[in-house]
Order: structure tokens, then C-alpha cells, then sequence
């Protein structure tokens, strides 16, 4: 603002020494004169060489030349006002001219530039302070939250999760972590549960058999006794079997075979597993028939999915009349692989689909075939550890095994 006043002095300034009447001293006079009484914000000063005042609206000054500035405190804007004045003097034929213009409105604006950064910094001094508090408020809020939400678990509740206000925020997000968290926990508590409950109803036939087997020892010719003691290893390796396969569940189900997953070639992986099984299909006069795309390649576990697709196809054959047919078949669905395995056998009732999925669940008819009814159970396992799904479909006639996988990220497209 001090350069606009400077400018505006200057121009003031040429306006008089650029007027006709600047040709005389008394022309100066009168024309400063005539200024002064007019003047909008402008004060004049115009003496003579012995420092006596002959126009203007300020009193005498000490000449100097340049730029000054100084508070006038016998010229008053209002009746509590002290003007401050900058302006500009110059000399003309030894007689001294200043002209000036009062810096009031810039010392206002400085105050109340002050002022405003002051005021605004106890505004938002205060804002912080009531930001703080709420914060922190909703903060303890969300802390008290989680931890009676985390008494409540430890009193054994497991169906309780922290509240999500669906704000979207870092809290939200904290809340759905532990609340995926805590689904994690219940569903492993559950299926260890579930797992003791099958363990002590399921064992209890063949460990029951195994010891009526034994108790009659001695009442058995000895080549009856081992006949005996043949089923009854029988029966023993069939609990252990039970055994490995809860175990092989559970470790699939905690996640940590994830770690030894690998790029698959996933074609190859199912034409080994159908060349494997097809001498028993040609055994039981079934034909197994496959249908794979090339280049299929997914990340996994090798061993889990060959024993996966192993145990599907096993049932296939298992659970079909001589004569049936059973096709597996991997193609491209997108950013997918699909791969199935239908049969025209007996299938499975609708409302029993989800059940065979259960551990030890066995439908009535294959209660009289080999099998511990954990087969289905590992393979829905396995699909789950590999974020696949796993459907059982109508096939009309017969049951149709839907998985679908994730294909590798960045795999050429298939050439047609």
C-alpha cells in the first residue's frame, strides 16, 4: 500500500510542476492554494527560501528532499484521529514543495490485520481444544467398545462383534478387522466343536466293533483268530484313517498350508489325475472322459488339489452303476477357471447337497460302500483354502461338481 502512495504522490507532484501556473512562484502559490482547499486525502506543503509557509494545509516544515514520513499530531480526521503522513518534497527555484497523503487507512489495516490473526488464533486455538475433546471422547467411546465387546467373548458369547457406525473412517475399519477377526475365530471353534461331537458319535460304531472282535478270542479256532485279529487291524486303520483326515481338515482349515502355495500347471495337474483313474473306470466298464483347456494356471497347493480332485473323482466312480459315464472338464471362464466333474449317476437329492458337505454325513445307500464320509468334507476344505467355490448341481441325470478358481494374473489369452 506504501507504493500506491507513492505513486499517487509522484503523479501529484508532476500535476503541479507540469501546470502552466509552476511557470512563477505566485503561480505555484495559487495553484497549491487552490489544492490545498480541495484536497481529498492529499496535504501540501509550499514555503519559501526562508522556511515561511505561503500555501498549503500543513504547517512549515524543515525541508528535506525525498521520501518522509511522520505523524501529524495538529491535523485530525476525526476528533480522536492522529493522521499519519507519508509523502514526497522536492525544491523548485530554492523554494521548498511536499506533498503527502495520510497513511491512517494502512494503520488501521495493520491493526486490524493484527487483530484478525490474534482472534484467529484463539478461534483456532479453541476449535483444536473442542476437536481434541470430541476425539478423544469418541475415541474412548470406540476403545470401551471393543473392550466390552472383548469381556463379553472371553464369558464365552462368540456371536458378539463391534459395533460398525458405517462411517466409513479408520474406526470402521479397525471395527471390520476385528469383526472378521472374531468370524475366524467362531468358525474354527465351531468346527472344533463340531469335530469333537463327529469324532465321539462317529468313532463309537468301529471302535464298538473292533471290541467285540477281540472279546471273542477266545472263543475261536486260531485260524478263526486271525481271521479276528485281521479285521480287527482292519477296523484300527480304518479309525486311523478317521483320524488323518480330521487332522488333514483341521490343518487346511487354519490357513497355514497357504504357505507353500506355488504357479500350478493346473492342466496338467488334472490330465495326471484322469490318466490315474481311468484304468479303474475301464475296470468298472465306466468311461471317464475329459475335456481341459491348455495353459491353465493357477497358484496353489499341488498336493492339496491332486488329492482334492482325486477324492471327487473316487467318489464319481464309487457312487456310479457299471456302464456310467464321468466327464471332467476345465475351461476359461473370464478371469476364471471352471472345472467339473459330472456323472449320469444316482445323484443327490437337493435337500441333501449341503449336508454331504458336513463331516461324516453319508446318505442312506452309501452307508453299505467303503468310506468315512470325509471326503467331500476335504475337498470343500481344500476349494475354501484356495478362495474357490464349490457347488453340487443337478446334472439331469446325475451329479455335477462345479469348482471355480482364480486364473494367474497376466496369462496370455487362449488361441482359438
Amino acid at each position: 500500500m506504501r507504493h500506491q502512495i507513492d505513486d499517487s504522490v509522484s503523479n501529484e507532484i508532476n500535476e503541479i510542476v507540469t501546470s502552466p501556473m509552476s511557470a512563477t512562484p505566485r503561480g505555484i502559490t495559487s495553484l497549491v492554494g487552490d489544492m490545498s482547499r480541495h484536497a481529498s486525502g492529499f496535504y501540501y506543503v509550499w514555503q519559501d527560501t526562508d522556511g515561511r509557509l505561503l500555501a498549503g494545509n500543513l504547517p512549515a516544515l524543515q525541508p528535506q528532499v525525498g521520501i518522509r514520513e511522520w505523524s501529524d499530531e495538529h491535523h485530525h480526521r476525526a476528533a480522536d484521529e492522529m493522521s499519519a503522513i507519508r509523502g514526497r518534497g522536492i525544491t523548485i527555484s530554492g523554494r521548498y514543495l511536499f506533498v503527502g497523503w495520510s497513511t491512517h487507512q494502512l494503520l488501521e489495516m495493520s491493526e486490524f490485520v493484527t487483530a484478525a490473526f490474534g482472534w484467529g488464533f484463539v478461534a483456532s486455538l479453541l476449535l483444536a481444544l473442542s476437536g481434541g475433546a470430541v476425539m478423544s471422547t469418541r475415541l474412548m467411546r470406540k476403545i470401551e467398545d471393543i473392550s466390552e465387546t472383548s469381556r463379553i467373548i472371553v464369558n464365552g458369547d462368540l456371536r458378539q462383534r463391534v459395533s460398525v457406525q458405517a462411517n466409513g473412517d479408520e474406526f470402521d475399519r479397525l471395527a471390520l478387522s476385528i469383526n472378521a477377526m472374531l468370524d475366524r475365530i467362531e468358525t474354527l471353534m465351531n468346527g472344533l466343536r463340531e469335530m469333537t461331537t463327529d469324532i465321539a458319535h462317529d468313532l463309537r460304531t468301529p471302535l464298538t466293533r473292533l471290541r467285540n472282535r477281540l472279546e471273542v478270542r477266545d472263543q475261536v479256532t486260531e485260524p478263526q483268530l486271525h481271521q479276528v485279529l485281521a479285521d480287527a487291524r482292519q477296523d484300527i486303520d480304518g479309525i486311523l484313517e478317521i483320524f488323518s483326515a480330521l487332522v488333514r481338515i483341521a490343518q487346511i482349515e487354519s490357513g497355514g498350508r497357504k504357505s507353500r502355495f506355488a504357479t500350478i500347471d493346473f492342466d496338467e495337474l488334472l490330465d495326471t489325475v484322469v490318466e490315474v483313474y481311468r484304468p479303474s473306470a475301464e475296470e468298472r466298464h465306466q468311461k471317464l472322459i475329459a475335456g481341459i483347456d491348455p495353459r491353465l494356471a493357477i497358484t496353489g497347493d499341488k498336493e492339496l488339489l491332486t488329492q482334492m480332485f482325486a477324492n471327487l473323482l473316487e467318489n464319481a466312480l464309487r457312487h456310479t452303476p457299471h456302464g456310467a459315464s464321468i466327464h471332467l472338464t476345465a475351461r476359461r471362464e473370464g478371469s476364471q477357471v471352471v472345472v467339473a466333474i459330472a456323472d449320469d449317476g444316482p445323484g443327490i437329492p437337493e435337500d441333501m447337497r449341503s449336508k454331504v458337505l458336513q463331516r461324516f454325513f453319508r446318505l442312506e445307500r452309501s452307508r453299505t460302500t467303503p468310506g468315512s464320509g470325509l471326503g467331500l468334507s476335504l475337498a470343500a476344505a481344500i476349494a475354501t483354502l484356495h478362495d474357490a467355490t464349490l457347488q453340487l448341481l443337478d446334472n439331469a441325470p446325475g451329479l455335477r461338481v462345479e469348482l471355480r478358481f482364480a486364473l494367474l494374473a497376466n496369462q496370455p489369452p487362449q488361441p482359438r
